[in-house]
Formats: structure tokens, C-alpha cells, sequence
């Protein structure tokens, strides 16, 4: 009796110090995303589910797509029950959609656009009225960095996208950089972040490209769940990405990522994302 009943208060101390979801999670928790920036994604998306996993005490993995809106029906899909999207889909879903976590780049949630052109064009490109009659290579139709901000851009300079000799969309911003630098296009709409990141890390196409113009700071990138989403490992996670910064392995991975760390974020991040999508949504471009 005495040992069984030291048996019981063993296995009820374990099962305190268990998270309170732990025991009722029959399915991974999945996060969507679209390509990350490393020339070793898969490596690196298995160490970060890892470290997830093993700090959660819930099974972790990531569902790569190649667009924004594929990540999307994914989410809305219940195929995923959190998403890595851009601030502009966030915006125009904000009604469905709530902030688990913001990125963190350079100590700050926040990221410019860039407009790059190629070294080797044999016409300079210096400012957004000088892409009349250019090819321009977009990164995703729901990218802010990527399409919405060319959009302003071009309307400001008083020209519409009609006035482009052509334009097509890369998906993915380090396609964008690829795309420009082996003379596809002579200038792209790329995300500031990723076309640092590429330079960091050495890439070749960023040898072969020049940013010719910043923007104004917007929100990063975050990571959204639905608004009724119920894993109940979602708090769990939000609270593991934001704690990153906070250990070894967890500096390490950011470093991979060039960011420095997750914050539980706000809506007005993305106020001036969210004022550029009413403007080119009401004009109907």
C-alpha cells in the first residue's frame, strides 16, 4: 500500500508539471509558410520544428507553399492551424484573421520595400517614373512589399502599370533579386529584408543588383491564426517564439533567419499597409 500509494503521488506530481493541454493534442500543430531564404529550407525548417517540438512538448512541423494565397487556403482550410503570410493578406483578411506573432528584424517589427534594378541594365533606373516602357518583376499578387507598394509607387510617378513594357510575378522575393540579376527583368518590387538577408548571406544575385529606392517602415510579415482557431498549443507557441531570443539555440535559428526575435505584435503595425490597400483596392487596380 505504501509503495503504491508513493507510485501515486509520483505520477501525480509528473502529470502537474505537464502543460495543461498536454495528453489532448492528437494532431501536429502546423504552421504554413511560403519560402524561407536559406539555400538549406528543408534542413533548417526540420531544426526549427525541432527546437518548437521539443520546447512545447507538442509536435511541431511547417507546410511550405509557393504563394501567399496558396499558405491562405491552407489556413481557411484547416490544413494549418497558423500561417506565415504578409502584411497586405493580413490586412484585407483582418476580419478572419488574429496577430499570434511579429518578427522581429534589426530590434524592430517593422521592414522596408526596395526597388532594385540590375547592375548590367544598359538604361538607368533611378526612380519609379523611370520604369516606363521596363520589365518589372513583381514577387506575389498579395505581397505588400511586392506588388501593392509598386502599385503606389507607379500611380504617384502618374503612370499605371499599363505604361510597363511587361511585368510578371517571380513568387518569392529571392526571385525576384534571381529574376533581375540574370536580366529577366530590369528592375523588381522586393521585400528590403530578404534583399539584405540574400546580401548577408553572400548570394550571387545581390551581386548582380542595386537598390535604387526605400520605403517608409511598414509591419513585418507575421504569423496569423483564424480567429476561431482552437490547437489548444497555439498559446503555447505564441509564448516559445517570443521567449527565441532568450536562449542558445533559439539565437542561433533566428540568426539563420536574420531576425531577432517574435513579439505578440498589434493591428496598428499594419496601419499604413492597410491605408496603400484601400487606396489601390478602391481605384480597382
Amino acid at each position: 500500500m505504501h509503495r503504491r500509494a508513493m507510485m501515486a503521488a509520483c505520477m501525480g506530481a509528473a502529470q502537474m508539471a505537464l502543460p495543461a493541454w498536454a495528453g489532448t493534442v492528437a494532431e501536429p500543430l502546423r504552421i504554413g509558410l511560403t519560402p524561407v531564404i536559406l539555400a538549406d529550407q528543408l534542413a533548417f525548417l526540420t531544426r526549427w520544428s525541432g527546437y518548437l517540438s521539443d520546447k512545447m512538448g507538442a509536435q511541431v512541423r511547417f507546410v511550405a507553399r509557393e504563394s501567399y494565397q496558396s499558405v491562405l487556403d491552407l489556413l481557411f482550410g484547416g490544413q494549418v492551424d497558423a500561417a506565415w503570410i504578409c502584411g497586405f493578406p493580413y490586412v484585407r483578411f483582418q476580419t478572419s484573421l488574429s496577430l499570434l506573432n511579429v518578427p522581429l528584424y534589426q530590434g524592430a517589427p517593422s521592414y522596408q520595400a526596395y526597388l532594385i534594378r540590375s547592375r548590367a541594365a544598359s538604361v538607368a533606373i533611378n526612380s519609379w517614373a523611370d520604369l516606363a516602357g521596363k520589365v518589372l518583376a513583381y514577387s506575389d499578387p498579395l505581397s505588400n512589399s511586392g506588388w501593392l507598394v509598386a502599385q503606389v509607387q507607379l500611380a504617384q510617378a502618374g503612370m499605371s502599370p499599363k505604361d510597363l513594357r511587361r511585368s510578371f510575378f517571380a513568387y518569392g522575393h529571392s526571385n525576384v533579386a534571381e529574376a533581375v540579376a540574370a536580366g529577366l527583368a530590369q528592375a523588381g518590387s522586393i521585400d528590403g529584408y530578404v534583399w539584405e538577408t540574400m546580401k548577408k548571406q553572400g548570394m550571387n544575385a545581390i551581386e548582380q543588383t542595386h537598390v535604387v529606392w526605400k520605403s517608409e517602415s511598414f509591419g513585418f510579415p507575421p504569423i496569423v491564426t483564424l480567429k476561431n482557431a482552437n490547437h489548444p498549443a497555439l498559446p503555447v507557441l505564441q509564448k516559445t517564439l517570443n521567449e527565441m531570443a532568450g536562449d542558445v539555440k533559439g539565437q542561433e535559428l533566428l540568426r539563420a533567419l536574420n531576425l531577432s526575435g517574435f513579439t505578440p505584435g498589434a493591428a496598428s503595425l499594419f496601419d499604413s499597409i492597410r491605408k496603400q490597400a484601400k487606396t489601390i483596392l478602391v481605384s480597382g487596380v
